[in-house]
C-alpha cells in the first residue's frame, strides 16, 4: 500500500491524517488522539446543531411560554408515543422523578392531567387538554419551519444522503448500545 493510499484528507484539518484500522476494507479509526481536534468532532458538530436549532424552536414558543424539554414530552403525547408517565419518561430519556417534575410544569401550565387508570390503580395515564392538543398540533409546522431553515443550501439529495449517514451511525450507536447490555448482565 503507497503512503498516498494510507493518508486520507480530514475536513478541517491541515493535512492529510492515516486512514486508520482497516475493518472488512472500511476505515474504522477516523479520529486518533495525537491529532484530535474537537471541531472536526462529528460528536461536537452534531451537538453544536441539536443545541442550535433547539433554542430556535424553543424560541418560537416563547409567546407559548413552552421550554425546549417541555415541547417534546407534549409532542410525543400529541403523536401517541407514549400515554402513560412511565412511558413518556422513558420516551423522553428521563428518570420517573424529573418526568413527575417537568409534567407538574406541564400541566401547571393547563396543558396536560394526570388521570389514574380505571383498570390498574398504579398507572397514571397523561392526557393533554384542548389547550394542550392545540398547542402540540402547531408543533410539527415549527419543527419543519426551523429543519428547513438549517437545511438552506442543501440539495434533495444532499438531504437525503446526510439522513441515511445519520441513519447508519444511529444504527451503529444502538448496535454497540446493546452489546454493551448484553455484556454487562
Amino acid at each position: 500500500m503507497t503512503e498516498q493510499s494510507e493518508m486520507s484528507a480530514s475536513p478541517g484539518t491541515a493535512g492529510p491524517e492515516p486512514a486508520g484500522e482497516q475493518l472488512a476494507g472500511v476505515n474504522t479509526a477516523f479520529y486518533l488522539p495525537e491529532r484530535y481536534c474537537r471541531e472536526d468532532s462529528i460528536a461536537y458538530l452534531m451537538r453544536r446543531i441539536l443545541a442550535k436549532v433547539a433554542a430556535e424552536v424553543e424560541s418560537e414558543f416563547r409567546d407559548s411560554d413552552l421550554t425546549n424539554a417541555q415541547w417534546v414530552p407534549l409532542y410525543k403525547l400529541h403523536t401517541g408515543s407514549a400515554a402513560t408517565v412511565a412511558e413518556l419518561a422513558r420516551e423522553c430519556e428521563l428518570d420517573a422523578g424529573a418526568m413527575t417534575r417537568l409534567l407538574d410544569r406541564i400541566e401547571a401550565k393547563g396543558l396536560c392531567q394526570r388521570v389514574r387508570s380505571s383498570e390498574d390503580r398504579r398507572v397514571v395515564n397523561i392526557e393533554l387538554t384542548q389547550a394542550g392538543r392545540d398547542l402540540a398540533g402547531q408543533i410539527p409546522a415549527t419543527l419543519c419551519r426551523v429543519q428547513n431553515a438549517h437545511l438552506a443550501g442543501f440539495s434533495q439529495d444532499d438531504w437525503v444522503t446526510l439522513k441515511e449517514l445519520l441513519g447508519r451511525m444511529l444504527h451503529t450507536a444502538e448496535l454497540r448500545e446493546a452489546g454493551r447490555k448484553v455484556g454487562s448482565s
